[in-house]
């Protein structure tokens, strides 16, 4: 497997900002939801995933800079017996043993290791396996509404996973037991999947509210009407009142996104974009230049003093 700074194409000496932004840009472009059926991009994710997990974990990039590890996060065999108890029982520090000089017999050595673990029912070391991370795309549509989705682990596994309506950008969601195996009959660990809601090409969130821009003909920016307009729960009707200028905000009650803790929806701000044809009107042109002069208003009156 190549180095996972060059997966990543990073330096070694790169941060762990520098290595997480990296991860996101390439992970996006990579992602099998996005190239349904690409089995060189499903090949690609899976490399990003295993070389993100260990470089952003910084006692194993340590270990894997100290040859501790390859590039899978594997003990390399001159290391695995001194690495076989370092995540033993809770609070258990990490000793490295290159040797049994603090022991007074290989017996006291495995007895302080025993020691640090927990007994499995085998006599061996129980121990729950290590977490992992994952960061996931989620439609901004779908984080609104909830939905289930499949997810590809870092080691190929793909796991369901439900996203609860109302899901914001950046929360991380806990999967129970759907990490690392554990060690002699120990617990899997846990697998934490970060949500990246991806722009909507109409809408955008502010807290609970949902924002979009609406254009609006010019007969039903002077003469009002009754337009259709869409929202995260679906299409509803609404009244364009008389003189609506550009720039205009109407609010739909609870047509915004659901907040779980408080039962509440947010409102929907519409704000309205006066839109002239596409084709040029002659008829319209001419009964504005016969318009115009005669109904003269400013519509820069405040902008005076910037001009």
């Amino acid at each position: 497997m190549p180095e996972p700074y060059d997966i990543l194409g990073v330096d070694r000496t790169a941060s762990a900002e520098q290595i997480r932004l990296a991860y996101r840009k390439l992970a996006k472009e990579s992602h099998p939801d996005l190239h349904p059926g690409d089995k060189a991009s499903e090949a690609r994710f899976k490399q990003l995933n295993t070389a993100y997990t260990l470089l952003s974990d910084p006692e194993k990039r340590r270990r894997f800079d100290a040859g501790e590890i390859d590039a899978e996060g594997q003990e390399r065999p001159e290391h695995t017996f001194y690495r076989s108890h370092a995540d033993g029982g809770e609070g258990a520090k990490y000793h490295r043993y290159e040797g049994f000089g603090d022991f007074d017999s290989m017996g006291d050595a495995f007895a302080e290791i025993l020691r640090r673990g927990e007994r499995g029912g085998g006599g061996g070391l129980k121990m729950r396996g290590g977490d992992i991370s994952y960061n996931m795309p989620v439609g901004f549509m779908e984080a609104a509404r909830g939905t289930k989705k499949q997810a590809a682990m870092p080691d190929g596994k793909m796991l369901n996973v439900s996203i609860p309506e109302g899901l914001r950008d950046g929360q991380t969601l806990r999967l129970k037991e759907q990490g690392m195996p554990g060690i002699g009959g120990g617990p899997p660990g846990d697998a934490y999947i970060e949500v990246r809601v991806l722009p909507h090409r109409f809408f955008s969130r502010h807290g609970d509210d949902v924002h979009m821009t609406l254009p609006i003909t010019l007969g039903e920016a002077v003469l009002g009407g009754k337009v259709k307009v869409p929202t995260v729960s679906g299409p509803v009707e609404l009244r364009i009142p008389k003189a609506s200028n550009s720039g205009a905000t109407l609010r739909l009650r609870g047509k915004g996104i659901l907040d779980k803790r408080s039962g509440q929806r947010g409102d929907q701000y519409v704000h309205l974009q006066v839109a002239l044809p596409d084709v040029p009107d002659d008829e319209l042109a001419a009964f504005l230049a016969e318009w115009a002069p005669k109904r003269p208003y400013d519509p820069r009156g405040d902008l005076g003093e910037a001009l």
